[in-house]
């Protein structure tokens, strides 16, 4: 899988990726039905500076490694 980094894509272009896939945001914070997105493996709520999102998925996660080897662990191999 390869990983591309948000943190060097302009703000609006981050803002109308998550628009895609049904999130909104406040300026800073990654809402969804109004309510920021708090990510479930490490409880932090994921800002625009802070996300990531896996190929091929709609997960959006805070860019902490534990997040991401957590996620994919429960997912299991995407081959």
């Amino acid at each position: 899988m390869e990983l591309i980094s948000l943190g060097d894509v302009k703000k609006e272009s981050r803002v109308a990726l998550l628009h895609a896939l049904g999130f909104d945001t406040d300026g800073h914070y990654v809402l969804k039905d109004g309510r920021p997105v708090v990510d479930r493996y490490v409880d932090e709520k994921v800002t625009l500076e802070n996300m990531v999102i896996l190929p091929g998925s709609t997960v959006v996660l805070v860019d902490n490694p534990l997040s991401i080897a957590s996620y994919l662990e429960e997912i299991g191999d995407l081959d």
